[in-house]
Formats: C-alpha cells, sequence, structure tokens
C-alpha cells in the first residue's frame, strides 16, 4: 500500500478532513473534529494509528504482527497497523472500523448529518 493509497481510504470515509497539528509530517484524520486515523506517511515502514474496540485490539495483536498497541496512544484502544505487512482489504477494514467507533461515539445530531443514525 502506497501513502497515496492510505490517504485515500481515510480521506473516502464520509465527512472525513485531514490536518496537521502535529507538524507538516504527520497527517490526521477526523470526522466531526474527532480522530479516527493518524500517520506520518512519509515514514518506512508506513504505520497507522487506528482506533479500535479493545477485545478486537487484542486479538488482532495476537493474530498479526504487523499490528502492535498504539504508539503514543492509549494502548487500550488503539493499534499501530504497519500497512506493508498487510492485505490491502484488511487495512481499508481496519480504517472503516475505526471511523465506525468514532462516529458511532458522536452526538446524535452530528451522526444524523453523516447519515449515520
Amino acid at each position: 500500500m502506497t501513502p497515496e493509497r492510505l490517504r485515500a481510504l481515510c480521506l473516502e470515509q464520509n465527512g472525513a478532513v485531514e490536518d496537521f497539528p502535529f507538524g507538516p509530517d504527520t497527517s490526521v484524520f477526523r470526522v466531526e473534529g474527532k480522530l479516527f486515523a493518524l500517520s506520518s506517511l512519509d515514514a518506512e515502514p508506513l504505520k497507522v494509528n487506528l482506533k479500535c474496540d479493545p477485545d478486537d485490539a487484542v486479538r488482532l495483536r495476537e493474530e498479526h504482527p504487523a499490528i502492535t498497541p498504539g504508539y503514543h496512544m492509549n494502548k487500550r484502544h488503539w493499534n499501530t497497523v504497519d500497512v506493508t505487512g498487510l492485505p490491502d482489504r484488511m487495512v481499508r477494514e481496519l480504517i472503516e472500523d475505526s471511523y465506525d467507533l468514532v462516529v458511532a461515539g458522536l452526538p446524535k445530531a452530528a451522526r444524523l448529518r453523516l447519515d449515520r443514525p
């Protein structure tokens, strides 16, 4: 997976925006102001921090060496994913899951704006 593809996968989520609050080298992807993905797109290997259900986070780490506890994040709720070590389809699903978790925690009015009751 390329950095361009990773960026595109994050930005194709409804209402997603990219900003750079930690400097020009770190892309932060948000929905309604809430973080769902964080990546240094120029880094090698290419990695992304993604929100994850705590039970799934542990299982994913056990099953996939490319998934580790979230670097500089709450280790219970975030994973760092080395996208070079996983199929693109799985990376897409992990991004979508992260986005869905964040949207589920938004107020109802915000969810409705995103067509996600």
